[in-house]
Parts: C-alpha cells; structure tokens; sequence
C-alpha cells in the first residue's frame, strides 16, 4: 500500500517537463502558444518595416540636410565665419565625406540603435576633421568621475567625442533607442508583413481542414492530401471559385479571415504606432488616411517646432561646447531652420519682398537667401523701409545714384528768384 502511494505521489511531481519547464515565463509555450514565433528585433530586421524605414529616413535626412553655420558675436551683431573651422563644420567634416554624408549617418544611428558618436580631431586648438565613431564597437565608461570611449584600441576622452543619446538611463552612460523600446510594435508589424506574405504567396488561399472519412495508411493520407493540394491549384489557375472534392468531404477553414481578422486596419495602426514612437506625425510616413489640407500645412509646423527644433539644439549644444569650449561666449554654430521652411518660388519672394521694404534684411542679403550674385550698387547693402521705399534716417527718397534725399538739395537760381519776388510788396511794385 505504501509502495503504491509512493508510485502516485511520485508520478504528481512529474508534471513539469525536464525539456520545457512550466513557469510563468512560457507557460503557454508548454501549450504551444508561446511566443516564440515572433521575430527578434535588431536594427536590421526593424528597416525592414517600411514605417521603421521611413521613419529613420525622413528624419536623419532632414536634420543633414539642415544648413549649419558657424558665427561670431561681434558688438554690430552676430558674424559669419569663414576659414578652415567653417569648411569643416559646413562643408566637409573629412577627407571621406561631406556634410550631408557625415550628418545622415550620425541621426541614423541615433534614430535606430540610439546613439551617435564623432571624434574631433584636433591639430593645436585648431580644429582638423570630424570622424564618425560606430556606436555598436564603442565602449564607454565613467573612470575617476568623467567619460571615456574607447574605440579600435584608443580612448578618447568625452571633450573629443560629440555624443548625442537618444534618451539616456540613470547611470548617465548607458542609453535607450527607439527600436528597442517599440520592439513590441516592430515584432507585431513583422509578423503581420510575414502572415499577408504567406497568405499571398499560397494564393490567398487560407490553410484548410479536410472532413470526412480519412483513408487508412500513411501513403492513402498523403495521396489524398496531394489531391487537395492539386485540386486547389488547379482552381487557381483556371480562375475558379470551385474546387471538386470526392463525396463525403468537406473543406473547413482554419485560422482567422483577414478581413474578419481587420489586418487592414491592424497594419494601418502599426504605422500610427511607430510614427508615435519617433513622435513623427503619420502623414510623414505616408500616411494619408486622416490627412486633410489644413492638418497637413500645421504638421508641418509641429514637425519644425517640436521635433527637428530640438535635434537641432542638441547637437548645436553638443558642437559648441567640444569644440569651442565650457566657457566661450562669442562663437557657435547654429542651423538654419529657414531651410526647412522655403515654400514655393512665390511665397519665397513674397516673403524676402516683404523682409525688404521693412528694413529686416538688404537687398543683397535677400539675394543671397536665394542664391543670386550681389548687386555692386552700395545702395543693395543699405536698409530700406515701406513709406515712398526710403533709405532709414531721410525724410524723402534718396536721389540719383545713392546720392543726398531730393529734398535736402539746394534750390537753382530760378526756384531762389522766384522766392525772392514773392516776398515783394506788389503794391509798392506798382505805385
């Protein structure tokens, strides 16, 4: 009796496999429902979501193709410079890459593993080249209170590496991407991409159950499944809705419809999940389901204030403190986001036309905006205000050439002789 109770009691602890354990963690993968069937997540598997890809595309090109300059403060107001720093910085950060070569790369790593690194290479307090670092063969780490990055076998220490984090952890070291963090958006994106793949490639024919009296034997089994097979593809290719089917047996779908299933709906909302995640309004993605004229032009707006805005400043705040200095007040790069903001060839006239006649800009300075030679007339550099279009500090316009206001000019002889006879008594001209 003993012996049989010990049988039984030893049997109840053979519950849990000693392949597949059940605990919490895969307890319905015990049942074969786990989720083990969902892609992992890297960078590369994420591109190949087209909203993931769009994302990371818009964005890292509109922030390189933002124009970057490099001024000084000077008691007139700020200063474009010129010279090495500004080639460097505007034009040609190394000898392998231009501007918009080495800006797309940096935001691409920033919107896709969360982080982008570039080394200033200096001669003296000059500054020579920028080199972009690969994030994911760069360690960092704080030793002695301060940051090191190490990367191909030197160390860099931070006042040499410009870092932009896309969100930093506790630890000030560490950072969080995007991708990791909308891994669970990104895996349901790719399983929905590789379901309507498979969906499609097998015809649009759903998996399917056979009813009825099964035939005994292994070969009959696979006999009459290769039947099925042959009469379902036979229907596709003549373009039916009829498949013959022996008497007694029933076709049964297995799964879900996609239409029932909303998988429409579902990939559309996938979008609307990743664009919140980059904070990127939809219709940047592409989009238009909800897009209207009006929700559009103020997207974009948003799209300046709230989001290329503020990338932006980072990396102005991150270039001017490495490269120029904790404690330096007169010079700093700043980005033009007027670039972004150009509107069609009328609104851009209308605009520098309007920035003209109210003194706000030259009329050289407005062609250069729009790319055009200078005017060698010195009357192109000076301000003009609307009110007859005069130059500041006159009354009147301006004479021939950039010459005195016409009504400062002295009189000629014959406006002097009539102001000398209208003073004359005509009285006592006649008498």
């Amino acid at each position: 009796m003993a012996s049989k109770k010990g049988k039984a009691e030893r049997r109840s602890t053979s519950l849990e496999s000693e392949t597949v354990p059940v605990s919490a963690d895969n307890f319905m993968e015990f049942f074969g429902l786990g989720g083990g069937a969902l892609l992992t997540v890297s960078i590369e598997t994420a591109l190949k979501v087209p909203a993931v890809q769009a994302a990371v595309s818009f964005l890292s090109r509109t922030l390189a193709t933002l124009p970057l300059h490099v001024y000084k403060t000077t008691d007139q107001g700020p200063e474009r410079l010129g010279g090495k720093l500004a080639v460097v910085l505007e034009e040609n950060p190394n000898e392998e890459m231009d501007t918009s070569k080495f800006r797309r790369f940096f935001w691409e790593q920033v919107f896709t593993g969360g982080r982008g690194l570039a080394w200033i290479e200096r001669k003296g307090a000059g500054v020579e080249a920028l080199w972009p670092i690969d994030p994911g063969s760069c360690s960092i780490r704080r030793r002695g209170g301060r940051l090191f990055y190490s990367f191909e076998g030197r160390e860099y220490p931070a006042t040499d590496v410009i870092d932009i984090p896309y969100m930093l952890k506790r630890n000030l070291v560490q950072h969080r991407g995007p991708i990791a963090m909308a891994e669970k958006a990104i895996q349901l994106a790719l399983a929905m991409n590789d379901y309507a793949s498979n969906f499609f490639a097998g015809g649009g024919v759903p998996p399917l159950a056979l009813e009825g009296p099964m035939p005994a034997g292994g070969k009959a089994m696979q006999r009459a499944r290769e039947d099925i097979h042959r009469a379902v593809r036979q229907a596709q290719k003549d373009n039916l809705p009829v498949i013959h089917l022996p008497p007694g047996y029933k076709l049964t779908q297995v799964g879900y419809d996609p239409a029932k299933g909303q998988m429409t709906e579902a990939r559309l909302y996938q979008v609307q999940e990743i664009a919140r995640a980059y904070q990127i309004p939809p219709n940047f993605l592409q989009d238009l389901s909800r897009a209207t004229f009006s929700n559009v032009e103020q997207n974009d707006l948003y799209l300046v204030k709230h989001l290329v805005s503020q990338w932006a400043t980072a990396l102005e705040g991150e270039m001017n403190l490495k490269i120029f200095g904790r404690m330096n007040t007169r010079r700093y790069v700043r980005h033009n986001l007027d670039g972004l903001m150009r509107g069609d060839f009328k609104s851009r006239l209308e605009a520098l036309a309007t920035g003209v006649n109210s003194a706000l800009l030259t009329p050289n300075e407005g062609r250069e905006i729009e790319g055009r030679p200078r005017d060698p007339n010195p009357a192109a550099d000076r301000l003009y205000i609307q009110g007859a279009t005069v130059a500041i500090g006159t009354s009147s316009a301006i004479g021939h050439n950039g010459g005195p206001p016409l009504d400062d000019a002295p009189p000629d002889d014959n406006q002097k002789q009539v102001s000398d006879d209208s003073d004359t008594d005509p009285e006592t001209e006649t008498g």
